[in-house]
């Protein structure tokens, strides 16, 4: 399976959570206004939002299928983390809009515990969230996909927002209203932490950061190849859910060009086996650099 046959594979993912996000979203909203449901209200527009987020990661995967043009040597793959940085500014909003109004309910006037029932919706969501994440998590693991994990870490708080609004409710039922609009407020930061957590991996992804960890393990991998004696530089960054890395080894100086040609070949297969990178470019240098020798006749 190909680069882009696997973001196809990923399509299946965000239309999933489309269609789930979809039917939880009108259940929650009209549960939440009928059994009056501050939390549970709140939860509903968490995952409208997430609608348009699933919809910015489906776009960014058609787009990111598109072949290398004249303008985009390296392929279309980064409109993968656009849509991601997109969807997390949609989820910012709605996130801080949540907390303004959950904050405005605690200082209000006590109102009745919303209906036990609600509490049911909620945990119900939670069920088929988590579900969602087991399903999204495996397939961006199994195709390597970083925008659909991300969208899988969003499944996963979604079904904590959920959880977290259901405890609300319950504790509502005891005597404490106030427990619902804490409820909501709790919902609200867990968007905004979620949306701020995608914000900074796309930021970072855009401006070719790359975690310095994993720069070491890859250079680990590349300095036991067998040939290479040192490893003078590497760098690396992530196009989409791709890394492309640039390396330049020393080798014996000895070695004819068929040979330190195999040394390259060698460790790109290492890089695809063990890093599952397919995009590796290696520059070779000598080793030791041995001082030509002049003779200068003088008459």
């Amino acid at each position: 399976m190909d680069q882009y046959e696997k973001i196809k594979q990923g399509e299946k993912g965000a239309w999933l959570s489309i269609a789930t996000y979809l039917t939880l979203t009108a259940l929650k909203l009209g549960g939440g206004y009928y059994f009056a449901s501050g939390a549970l209200v709140a939860d509903g527009f968490n995952n409208l939002t997430d609608i348009v987020a699933s919809l910015a990661v489906l776009i960014g995967l058609r787009i990111s299928q598109k072949p290398p043009d004249k303008d985009h040597p390296y392929g279309h793959f980064r409109a993968e983390t656009i849509a991601a940085l997109i969807a997390s500014f949609i989820m910012a909003t709605v996130g801080i809009q949540v907390l303004i109004t959950a904050v405005g309910a605690l200082w209000a006037d006590a109102e009745a515990a919303p209906a036990l029932s609600s509490a049911w919706i909620a945990l119900f969501s939670a069920v088929v969230m988590l579900s969602v994440y087991y399903y999204n998590r495996r397939l961006a693991k199994r195709i390597n996909n970083q925008a659909l994990m991300a969208a899988s870490k969003d499944n996963l708080s979604d079904a904590l927002v959920s959880t977290g609004a259901a405890i609300g409710i319950i504790g509502a039922q005891f005597g404490l209203p106030w427990l619902d609009p804490v409820a909501a407020i709790a919902v609200g930061c867990i968007i905004c932490k979620t949306a701020w957590e995608i914000f900074y991996s796309s930021t970072h992804a855009l401006t070719d950061g790359f975690d310095e960890k994993e720069l070491t393990t890859l250079r680990a991998t590349i300095e036991r190849t067998k040939g290479v004696k040192s490893i003078k530089d590497i760098k690396a960054r992530v196009h989409g859910s791709n890394v492309l890395v640039d390396v330049i080894v020393q080798v014996d100086p000895e070695l004819t060009l068929i040979e330190s040609h195999v040394i390259c070949d060698e460790i790109e297969h290492r890089m695809e086996r063990k890093h599952n990178i397919m995009s590796v470019h290696v520059h070779v240098e000598p080793h030791e650099l041995k001082p030509a020798k002049f003779e200068l006749n003088v008459e």
